[in-house]
């Protein structure tokens, strides 16, 4: 390829893995389910498991799991669940209706963060740092689908990813907490 072909390539390509603007995943902004600013710097020193949660999903069930998990290991995690409507259509309500559900069907005290990307153009900047080794150090992944989990130790550093099908339960994840 002629040298201004590959110049006017680069132009042209949007490169998906950009490194953002932050130090680390605490100076990432995004908000509860009530609209009001989370700090995630609030959580430094505990493991955080990020779910990105939908109330119509056959998975849906797992928000009991992530309850028991929550509870457990209140002293060393917190768990944020992230509402997504972004696989099959499976999260359609309002702030309002997704709290109410999660409250009367699983009991959910954890933290709800507002409805967001968690891919594509409009990903929101915490699933761009999960998601991007670029970011967040240690690896590449994409969101599959709902209830995939991603967990971060307490020093603000990506530990891995689990697909939906992995318990919140499962010795994948508690032996970080242990």
């Amino acid at each position: 390829m002629n040298p201004l072909k590959a110049f006017a390539a680069t132009l042209f390509t949007k490169d998906k893995h950009v490194k953002m603007n932050v130090n680390s995943i605490y100076d990432i902004k995004i908000n509860s389910l009530s609209s009001k600013p989370i700090k995630l710097s609030d959580f430094k020193g505990k493991h955080l498991l990020f779910v990105n949660v939908a109330s119509k999903c056959g998975f849906t069930p797992q928000y009991k799991a992530l309850q028991e998990l929550h509870e457990t290991y209140k002293n060393k995690l917190q768990v944020i669940g992230v509402p997504c409507n972004q696989f099959g259509n499976q999260e359609p309500g309002k702030a309002e209706e997704i709290e109410s559900f999660c409250e009367i069907n699983y009991g959910v005290s954890f933290l709800i963060t507002e409805k967001i990307y968690v891919k594509g153009k409009n990903q929101h900047p915490l699933y761009t740092w999960l998601t991007q080794k670029i970011n967040n150090g240690k690896l590449d992944s994409s969101v599959k689908w709902n209830f995939q989990k991603y967990l971060v130790d307490p020093e603000g550093h990506l530990v891995d990813y689990y697909f939906s099908a992995t318990s919140p339960l499962s010795s994948k994840i508690t032996k970080h907490l242990k």
